[in-house]
């Protein structure tokens, strides 16, 4: 059974950095590109970061040079670090398989993401 469970989420101050955690279960993280989303209010979800299954980076241009994404193949982690956190950056953050959709069965709960003063 596949289960993705992020954490890490929080209230931080704009300027300020976050690491998100997704912990992966199944095997659906060894054969796939992963990838970090995120859905702010009234918006639809987006992908922000890529990572493939050799460790190359993809980011969304909204985070580019703020955000980095991490995978741990050996514990089956993926990470999001987030730097120079930005207000509009407020949204839940979850982590998946690089190519899911809304009807993917593997989104978890998310972690929710606030920035503000």
């Amino acid at each position: 059974q596949v289960q993705l469970v992020e954490s890490g989420g929080g209230l931080v101050q704009p300027g300020g950095s976050l690491r998100l955690s997704c912990a992966a279960s199944g095997t659906i993280f060894s054969i796939n590109d992963m990838g970090w989303f995120r859905q702010a209010p009234g918006k639809q979800r987006e992908r922000i970061a890529v990572i493939t299954i050799d460790g190359r980076p993809n980011y969304a241009d909204s985070v580019k040079g703020r955000f980095t994404i991490f995978r741990d193949n050996a514990k089956r982690m993926v990470d999001l670090q987030m730097n120079s956190l930005k207000p509009e950056d407020t949204a839940v953050y979850y982590c998946n398989v690089a190519w899911a959709g809304e009807r993917s069965p593997y989104w978890g709960q998310g972690t929710q993401v606030t920035v503000s003063s």
